[in-house]
């Protein structure tokens, strides 16, 4: 089992940039796939970015692709999302969560677990 909390998450106009940061405690995290999703007031909570095991693979969703980065450090148990460009439509609570499956997933039901989420708010 492992323990995950998030943070960094604040207030940013648009363009500005964040990092968030993920603590996982527990059993080690390089045991687990590692994902952020995000979830905005009245939306389903979405995928965001997803890494493997030891880092060798990362995959984006469309609408952050590009501006998005997604990180490890295993030695630390940390997981980070840093967010260039940020917009309006970024708006969210970001979550990160923890899959003992094998390979990256996007769908929040196959992760085993999360955080309790920080808020992340860009105004225009």
């Amino acid at each position: 089992q492992v323990q995950l909390v998030e943070s960094g998450g604040g207030s940013v106009q648009a363009g500005g940039s964040l990092r968030l940061s993920c603590a996982a405690s527990g059993r080690t995290s390089s045991t687990y796939i590692m994902g952020w999703f995000r979830q905005a007031p009245g939306k389903e909570r979405e995928f965001v970015a997803g890494i493997t095991r030891y880092g060798s693979r990362t995959i984006y969703a469309d609408s952050v692709k590009g501006r998005f980065t997604i990180s490890r450090d295993n030695a630390k148990n940390m997981v980070y999302l840093q967010m260039n460009s940020l917009k309006p439509e970024d708006t969210a609570v970001y979550y990160c969560a923890a899959d003992q499956g094998l390979i990256i997933r996007t769908i929040d039901s196959e992760y085993d677990y999360w955080g309790q989420g920080t808020q992340v708010t860009v105004s225009s």
